[in-house]
């Protein structure tokens, strides 16, 4: 056994007797787990793992890195940009998580890792042992439905629903229009111990104090013209699942106080009636206002805001996550295509990228809806995308003079360093095709 630099302790072996019982223990874990050396190589992987990931120990997964079986990395996360658990857990001597892309047999999915080190009788890390669940609620390539990216703000958004969504803590989504509140909603639900239950989708805007009452508490018989019969209303529906409140910005200031109620108290009654009734649901809320400026202005109240806002997660604009535009082109195109096979060449792409996006996704979406009608022949051009879209001044490059092209370029050349897939393999990486990848490196080398 070898002692890495900095360390008293000896690495185990694959073999010894402590490592053994560590897999014999895992087996029993649903979960694929692997067991990492301080120096990164992989001693041992369950059957989960196995399954999970394609692999076998005939595969020759032992004893590699595991940033090169993981991220297709030469080196550690840490030195490709990115959150390295086993730095954190090192220093720590404590259980750290992150939320990564994994290379595997799929194709690249984002993975809930969680690594705890194993400490001997001097307090010293001897090995790890690395955890790892594949999300289902996100995806990190082309996908006709659901939540698409794998950029860094993304991905963040994304970590932070997974932690909230065991918890039934209140969650609000802040974000500009067009960033996928209710989509993030869904993942959180779906994520949740409730996602057998129901997923009742409240839209705030632009409904009455009245409205809003009927819709939320529901209504008795005669409670008001046209009031014919009883009505169930949506927080009786959302019982054991979780209520969605979009725009709750939007919520008319007197409904507040009984919107508020219902939170804290779980009881309501329906417009008309006398009964006091329970509703068990988790609450999850949205808005793109500035809800703190309007607890100032008096126009939302503070105890609701504090009520809703226990976990707040940012939702990355598009511009946030420009990394995930042709991700999210080439899924929209299959989403749009109805059956024709749609795609885009690089100029259009470009001028996409660079576009300032401020109806974000749902923008992206509605562009490309327009193009498809002008691509006769099934691949969208700059000619076929809208003239403002065009003409705009690029959102990235007008920022810093040069600025778009020197982090494409400096982007291009820490994957190079770090990457050590082939070709392909990197061009699925960064989310762009293989003509658009030899392009770049042409580019590179010219410069």
């Amino acid at each position: 056994m070898s002692t890495p630099p900095g360390s008293s302790a000896p690495l185990p072996s694959p073999d010894a007797p402590a490592v053994q019982a560590l897999v014999s223990f895992l087996e029993h874990e649903a979960a694929p787990s692997i067991v990492l050396d301080t120096e990164y190589r992989i001693l041992a992987a369950n059957t989960a793992y196995q399954r999970q990931f394609g692999v076998s120990e005939q595969q020759g997964v032992l004893g590699h890195k595991c940033f090169r079986v993981s991220h297709l990395y030469s080196v550690p996360c840490d030195l490709a940009g990115e959150h390295c658990p086993m730095k954190r857990a090192r220093e720590t001597r404590a259980p750290d998580r992150v939320l990564h892309v994994h290379h595997t047999p799929r194709g690249p999915e984002h993975v809930d890792v969680e690594l705890r080190p194993i400490l001997d009788s001097r307090g010293e890390v001897v090995a790890y042992v690395e955890r790892m669940t594949s999300l289902t609620t996100a995806s990190a390539r082309p996908n006709g439905g659901g939540l698409v990216g794998r950029s860094e703000a993304f991905n963040a958004a994304l970590a932070a629903i997974q932690r909230a969504a065991p918890a039934s803590i209140p969650v609000l989504l802040q974000g500009e229009s067009g960033t996928g509140k209710e989509m993030f909603a869904r993942a959180l639900h779906e994520a949740s111990p409730r996602a057998r239950g129901p997923l009742v989708i409240v839209d705030c805007t632009g409904l009455s104090e009245t409205l809003f009452e009927s819709e939320l508490f529901g209504h008795e018989r005669g409670a008001f013209t046209g009031a014919n019969q009883r009505k169930i209303g949506l927080a009786e529906t959302a019982h054991g699942g979780t209520l969605f409140l979009d725009e709750i910005g939007d919520v008319p200031l007197p409904m507040q106080v009984k919107l508020l109620r219902l939170i804290e108290s779980g009881t309501f009654r329906r417009v008309g009636g006398v009964d006091t009734l329970r509703a068990d649901f988790r609450l999850v809320a949205a808005t793109h206002k500035p809800l703190r400026e309007m607890v100032e202005a008096q126009t939302f109240r503070q105890d609701l805001y504090y009520r809703i806002s226990a976990f707040p997660v940012h939702l990355p604009s598009l511009r946030e996550r420009r990394d995930d535009i042709p991700l999210l082109v080439d899924s929209l195109l299959r989403r749009i295509g109805g059956g024709q096979r749609l795609r885009i060449d690089d100029a259009a792409l470009q001028v996409l990228h660079d576009y300032a996006f401020p109806g974000n996704v749902r923008e992206l979406r509605n562009i490309l809806e327009r193009a498809r009608l002008f691509a006769d022949d099934g691949t969208i051009r700059v000619r076929d995308l809208p003239p403002d879209v065009v003409q705009a001044p690029a959102a990235v490059a007008s920022a810093r003079p040069g600025g778009r092209r020197q982090a494409s370029r400096l982007a291009l050349m820490r994957a190079l360093a770090t990457f050590d897939g082939t070709r392909g393999e990197l061009a699925a990486h960064l989310g762009i095709s293989e003509r658009t990848l030899y392009r770049r490196l042409r580019g590179l080398q010219a410069d």
